[in-house]
């Protein structure tokens, strides 16, 4: 079975936004980044960048309701699980027809699917925390983390 053109573009993302090291100023810097772009567009959202669970970075933006706190909590927490985006997920158990969601496997209380958490992936060590926005539709949370990487990365040289 081959990748629709969707799971392709949502792979090259995990490959392409790597980060060659990544410390608590990089969370200040990234996230940051992403708060002044979600401000520029008048986007009332939540934005978490999390190693595990300390929090490196936390801004909550006007329009921003509760609710961004338990999204938060459960996009990252599948991130982190499944070392993947939860757009890249969602996409993958759609096209298999199945949500790990449904028959016990995970609990909906701890777990989501919903676009708008990406894993930071330092070369070399894999997988050591997600950046997470909530507030928008799913599609436009992930774009927003999206950008914001890779916009941060070229400042970076990466």
């Amino acid at each position: 079975m081959t990748d629709s053109p969707r799971l392709a573009e949502l792979r090259q993302q995990e490959e392409d936004l790597v980060f060659t090291s990544f410390d608590h100023h990089d969370a200040w810097r990234l996230g940051s980044l992403i708060a002044n772009h979600a401000i520029s567009e008048g986007h009332g959202v939540a934005i978490d960048i999390r190693r595990h669970n300390i929090v490196l970075f936390r801004c909550v933006l006007p329009g921003a309701t509760a609710d961004q706190e338990e999204w938060i909590r459960r996009k990252s927490a599948s991130v982190l699980r499944f070392e993947h985006s939860t757009a890249l997920l969602s996409e993958q158990f759609s096209a298999r027809g199945h949500s790990p969601l449904g028959g016990g496997w995970l609990d909906h209380g701890d777990y989501t699917l919903a676009g708008g958490s990406f894993p930071i992936r330092v070369r070399g060590a894999g997988v050591i925390g997600a950046v997470t926005v909530s507030g928008l539709a799913s599609d436009e949370d992930h774009q927003l983390v999206v950008d914001g990487i890779r916009g941060y990365l070229k400042t970076v040289g990466a």
